[in-house]
C-alpha cells in the first residue's frame, strides 16, 4: 500500500513540473497517471483537491499579473459548468466513464499534437465557448485544463500571466467541483494522509517549473506531455477493453 503512494506521489510530482512548463496545467497528466493507481471517482476526488493547492501555488508564483476581464468572461461559464458535470458523475455509470475519461484525453492531446500552432479567435464568444466546455469536461472526466489552454493561447497573454491567469480560473473550477466531489465520498478518508504531500508537490513542482521556464522551450515539453498522455491514456483504453 506504501508503495503504491510512493511512486504515485513521485509521478504526480512530475506532472507538476510538466504541467507548469506546458501551460495545459498538470491535470491531462496527472489524471491518467492517476487513474493507473485509484479508481475512477477516487481519481475525480484526488484530481480536485491536488489542483486547489497547486493553483494556489501558481497564483503565488506567477503574481505578475493577472488578465481579470479575461479571468471573469472564461472563469464563471467555466465554474458554472464544472459544478454540472460533477454533479452528473454521482449518477452516471463508473465503468463507462472511466472509458470515456480516457478517451477525452486521447482525442485532446492528438488534436493539440496535431493543431499545435493553430489559436481561436479573440472573441467573448470564445471565451464563454472554452468556459463552457472545460469546465463540464471537467467536472466530468477530470481534465479540462487544455481546451481552457487553446482559448487562452489565442489571446497571445505574456508567459507569467498566462499562467497566473489560468491558475486563477482553475482555481475557482477546483474549489467548485471539490466540493461536490468530497460531499459525495470520492476523496475517501484513507486518502487524507495525501494531503501534506498534495500541498508540498504543488509548491515544489511548481517552483521547479517556474526555474525551468526560464531555460527551456515551452514547445518542447508540450510535445512531451502530449506524447506521454497518449500512450498513458491508450494503455488504460486497452486494459479496460481486455479486463
Amino acid at each position: 500500500m506504501l508503495e503504491k503512494y510512493y511512486l504515485f506521489i513521485l509521478l504526480a510530482f512530475v506532472s507538476e513540473i510538466i504541467g507548469t512548463i506546458s501551460g495545459f496545467g498538470s491535470s491531462i497528466l496527472f489524471v491518467p497517471v492517476a487513474s493507473m493507481f485509484f479508481e475512477y471517482k477516487e481519481v475525480l476526488g484526488i484530481t480536485a483537491v491536488f489542483h486547489v493547492f497547486s493553483n494556489i501555488s501558481k497564483i503565488a508564483l506567477f503574481r505578475q499579473g493577472i488578465d481579470r476581464d479575461i479571468a471573469l468572461k472564461l472563469g464563471i461559464p467555466a465554474i458554472v459548468f464544472v459544478m454540472i458535470g460533477a454533479w452528473m458523475t454521482t449518477f452516471l455509470p463508473t465503468k463507462p466513464m472511466e472509458l470515456l475519461m480516457n478517451i477525452v484525453l486521447v482525442g485532446l492531446s492528438v488534436y493539440l499534437l496535431y493543431n499545435f500552432n493553430k489559436t481561436l479567435d479573440q472573441s467573448n464568444q470564445n471565451l464563454y465557448i472554452g468556459g463552457v466546455m472545460s469546465g463540464f469536461l471537467a467536472g466530468l472526466v477530470g481534465t479540462g485544463g487544455a481546451i481552457r489552454g487553446i482559448t487562452l493561447a489565442a489571446f497571445q497573454l505574456p508567459k507569467t500571466i498566462f499562467i497566473a491567469t489560468s491558475a486563477l480560473i482553475d482555481l475557482g473550477v477546483d474549489a467548485s467541483r471539490a466540493v461536490i466531489y468530497v460531499s459525495n465520498g470520492y476523496f475517501r478518508q484513507e486518502n487524507v494522509i495525501l494531503i501534506p504531500f498534495l500541498i508540498g508537490i504543488s509548491l515544489a513542482g511548481s517552483y521547479v517549473g517556474k526555474i525551468i521556464l526560464r531555460y527551456t522551450s515551452e514547445l518542447v515539453f508540450r510535445y512531451i506531455v502530449l506524447s506521454i498522455v497518449v500512450l498513458t491514456s491508450v494503455f488504460q483504453v486497452l486494459k479496460y477493453l481486455t479486463t
